[in-house]
């Protein structure tokens, strides 16, 4: 067979497809993040927020007297959890709490203001430059930023900024980190007036975090944990229809080949696929084919010689009876050892007659309720009569789903086959009992059992337990046979497990009464 798709082509195909449709997500939704260093962090809104704030901070700067700056920057601290501080070119800390500068951090606040058009104008000596545009351009910074009137003016509100002000422009930014401890450093070199006007250097604001989020204001890890989750989920919604597919598909041979072991070949594959467990479920089910007719014949052949066998072994019967009337005493034991040999083959040639005409019944017997009390004490009077005790609980209204003759035999074995093995040990029960599945009909004895290894095998044709059975005692292998094929004509099944202390128990399962 020509396989269309190969299974391991599908497989590939789809973490491809995968991969470039992530690919695309990324190179889409998040352009340039991702460059050396930690300037990537700038990209995109982080910048945004970086601008808004500060312009917001050098407003309030350059609208307040140098004396007033360190109580200005502590209300931002407290609104971001951060420390920011402002600091000369030469690494001179002008506001903030006092913090002793890394060697980076200091080599980074001396690289300049970056290239000429983006540097801000610087105070000449003798020159004032106006605050911020005035106190106007202040309040109007701290309104956008969501931060209410500047500080002085009005109730304080809270400071975390709503939507950010847009920036008057872009102001040079590097971010730095630091070990022992761990810290991050943000440099924003805005126009901040320097309060020594003779000085006229610039002056950076710096802000200072233990962590990387920096309170929200450097890195925000909101959108990469839904960004994370939305390409988790987006992979499980890509990849579970074909991994269901196969774990179906699976499945289906699983259950199939699990009843072929039990001897069921009705059970099917679909073969709708095209790939490599496509032509599996066909192999699957071709053997399932093959199996069953093999089974069938060989079932069908054992019929037909047994059938084949009851004719010259009731002649040899009949013959060894009339010899056996003319023979003297001295014969007489060797034609009782004769009669006794043919008396075994009729028994072993009758149960396989019996074997083979259960299991080659019609499939669709009519099957109908069955009152179990009833039949039980049928079965039990005529297998135990008298000479064995045999204890029947079963309630007189029970019924179960059966065909009544297959039934009877299949209780009938069970009886005889506890009788003939753990009579001696005591009563046997026949007990039924209904639950919201089924019915189940139970033969239990207070024998020896039989060992834990070989507990699975016992309902094999010709299966023996030679340590307990032997020719001596009649066994020649099918009684429980017979048992499981009537029992699975009967659309039920059969178990059996030993039971505590002593004894074994076998248990029929079928079908409730509606």
């Amino acid at each position: 067979m020509n396989i269309r798709f190969p299974l391991y082509a599908k497989i590939l195909l789809w973490f491809f497809l995968n991969l470039v449709l992530l690919a695309a997500a990324f190179f889409v939704l998040i352009p340039g993040r991702f460059r050396f260093g930690f300037d990537w962090m700038l990209a995109a809104g982080a910048d945004a927020r970086i601008q808004a704030v500060s312009d917001v901070i050098v407003a309030e700067l350059n609208d307040r007297p140098h004396t007033n700056w360190n109580a200005t920057l502590k209300l931002f601290d407290d609104a971001y959890q951060i420390q920011f501080l402002v600091f000369r070119a030469d690494g001179t800390q002008l506001a903030g709490e006092p913090v002793p500068l890394p060697p980076e951090v200091r080599l980074r606040l001396g690289e300049g203001r970056g290239p000429m058009w983006m540097r801000p104008p610087l105070a000449e000596p003798g020159v004032e430059i106006p605050t911020a545009e005035g106190p106007g351009r202040a309040r109007s910074l701290r309104e956008r930023a969501g931060l209410g009137p500047p500080l002085g003016r009005g109730p304080r509100p809270d400071f975390m900024p709503g939507p950010f002000a847009q920036p008057r422009g872009p102001y040079p930014k590097t971010v730095v980190r630091t070990a022992d401890p761990t810290r991050y450093w943000l440099i924003v070199r805005p126009p901040i007036n320097d309060p020594d006007r003779s000085r006229a250097r610039p002056l950076s604001l710096v802000a200072v975090s233990h962590s990387l989020s920096a309170g929200g204001l450097l890195f925000d890890f909101k959108p990469w944990i839904a960004a994370a989750l939305g390409v988790v989920v987006f992979s499980a919604l890509l990849w579970v229809p074909l991994v269901r597919g196969i774990t179906r598909s699976i499945g289906q041979m699983t259950h199939a080949t699990r009843q072929i072991a039990e001897g069921n070949f009705d059970g099917r594959v679909s073969e709708r696929r095209r790939d490599e467990l496509g032509a599996l479920g066909k192999s699957v089910n071709r053997m399932a084919a093959r199996l069953a007719g093999f089974v069938t014949g060989q079932k069908r052949f054992l019929g037909d010689t047994a059938h084949e066998l009851c004719s010259p072994i009731a002649r040899i019967q009949v013959a060894l009876g009339i010899l056996e009337q003319r023979a003297d005493e001295k014969q007489k034991a060797y034609v009782g050892d004769v009669c006794e040999e043919v008396q075994h083959m009729s028994s072993l040639v009758n149960e396989l007659l019996s074997f083979s005409k259960a299991s080659l019944r019609e499939k669709d017997i009519p099957l109908q309720p069955v009152p179990l009390a009833e039949l039980a004490r049928r079965v039990v009077s005529r297998e135990a009569g008298d000479s064995h005790q045999v204890n029947i609980q079963i309630v007189e209204d029970l019924r179960a789903i059966a065909e009544p003759d297959l039934l009877a035999r299949a209780l009938a074995n069970l009886i005889r086959n506890a009788l003939r093995y753990a009579g001696a040990a005591g009563p046997v029960t026949v007990s039924a009992t209904a639950h919201d599945k089924g019915v189940v009909l139970t033969v239990a004895d207070s024998g020896p059992g039989v060992p834990e290894d070989i507990l699975h095998q016992i309902f094999d044709p010709f299966f023996r337990v030679e340590s307990s059975r032997s020719r001596d005692t009649g066994g020649v292998g099918l009684g429980l046979a017979i048992v499981k094929t009537c029992v699975e004509a009967c659309q039920g099944t059969v178990t059996a497990k030993n039971c505590q202390p002593s004894g074994l128990q076998v248990e029929i399962h079928l079908r409730k009464c509606p």
